[in-house]
């Protein structure tokens, strides 16, 4: 159940509706490569367009510092919404001065605007309640539709809420549902699979996780600090000195509540992260000085897979291995295709490179749900508030 009020919740019609989109999409040649995020938000919009709203988007896009950069403008994300969307949609080279001013006060019912990037401002991350103010000035409601940001307390996810209405988006509020509904209720069994490079990374997550699943299955880069913490030499392979002690400690809890964490047996070694490396499998134990893990071995993805199949809910965050690279995506791969094969589980896979993966294998219909927000919903499930949630009207 949300607990907060959402974009279906208000009046919206003839009413001035600021939107803040995760528009954070990567580009190339000054083309948008991945529309996934702009097709996430498009339930909202069509819902406020529908209602005669009068649609005010604003978003952020890369790092800029504070002020304009030509190669971070939403103008190629524009033109993609205009086509997803069906209609035209108003770009303005402003956020909250004169020009973006000006271009609010003559939309009519069921316009569509889009302002510049808001981190051209630098006002924004800084959540500077000036800029929060002028930004509200633009409005008569406020929606949040940014899942992706809403663990940022910026003025945008959080500051604009502080002087107007504030409501969730569809994107956000179904997000929040079904991650919360998945740590409250699971079918069990419930399986966990973490990756990624760093224990730093996920471990709140790991320490909350440990307190609902059957069994948690840690690959990546990750699962080297675990190993070390069992005692096992892993070579070259990236460890966590400083929290070789605290994996010690998740190891004995998940054994205390009889939560099967499992971790590779065998793994593709190399002497360089490099494309076409010389790569041999091994054992976990018998990966020698000066060579490296950089996936796992298909004696894991049996083992994985295998647990993967008797799931009834499942989670995954995070890659096997360097995926990215062909010599190294074998373990991602078959992890995806295990997930994507249990049709009769509820499988929820968080944002970033997991993503990034279920669509480099062509596998993204074939899961319950895809996050847009990896750091957010990682922040979400070891339990910390999201600014941008928080800043909502109760429902």
């Amino acid at each position: 159940m949300f607990a907060k009020k959402t974009v279906k919740d208000v009046d919206v019609r003839g009413k001035r509706v600021l939107v803040r989109v995760d528009f954070n999409v990567p580009l190339a040649d000054g083309a948008v490569t991945d529309d996934t995020r702009i097709r996430a938000a498009l339930p909202t919009l069509r819902y406020l367009v529908d209602h005669g709203a009068h649609v005010i988007i604003m978003s952020h896009l890369g790092r800029p510092k504070g002020e304009p950069e030509e190669r971070y403008s939403l103008r190629p994300v524009r033109r993609v919404l205009q086509r997803l969307l069906g209609r035209n949609v108003v770009f303005v080279d402003d956020i909250v001065g004169p020009d973006a001013q000006e271009a609010v006060g003559r939309m009519v019912d069921g316009e569509v605007l889009m302002l510049e990037n808001i981190r051209f401002h630098p006002g924004e991350k800084a959540n500077d309640p000036e800029f929060a103010k002028a930004l509200a000035s633009l409005c008569d409601i406020y929606v949040n539709d940014a899942f992706g940001a809403a663990h940022r307390a910026h003025a945008s996810t959080a500051g604009v809420a502080e002087f107007v209405p504030a409501v969730a988006g569809l994107l956000l509020s179904r997000e929040v549902e079904i991650l919360t509904d998945m740590l409250a209720d699971p079918e069990h069994p419930f399986v966990a699979i973490l990756g990624g490079s760093k224990v730093s990374d996920k471990f709140g997550v790991i320490d909350r996780l440990i307190e609902v699943v059957d069994s948690l299955l840690i690959g990546g880069g990750m699962a080297f600090t675990f190993l070390v913490a069992q005692g096992i030499e892993v070579g070259d392979s990236i460890v966590e000195q400083d929290w070789i002690e605290p994996a010690r400690k998740m190891l004995e809890k998940a054994a205390s509540r009889n939560v099967q964490l499992v971790l590779p047996v065998d793994f593709v070694i190399a002497e360089a992260m490099e494309p076409d490396v010389d790569t041999r499998i091994v054992g976990r134990e018998e990966i020698p000085a000066g060579m490296k893990g950089l996936d796992v071995g298909p004696t894991t993805v049996q083992l994985f897979s295998a647990e993967i199949a008797a799931a009834r809910t499942i989670f995954w965050n995070g890659p096997m291995g360097v995926f990215e690279m062909k010599a190294f995506e074998a373990g991602t791969r078959e992890v995806a295709v295990a997930v994507a094969r249990n049709n009769r589980a509820v499988s929820v896979v968080g944002g970033g490179d997991s993503v990034a993966a279920l669509k480099k294998f062509d596998l993204e219909e074939r899961v319950t749900f895809v996050s847009t927000g990896g750091g957010a919903s990682m922040k979400l499930l070891e339990g910390t508030p999201l600014p941008g949630v928080e800043a909502l009207l109760d429902a």
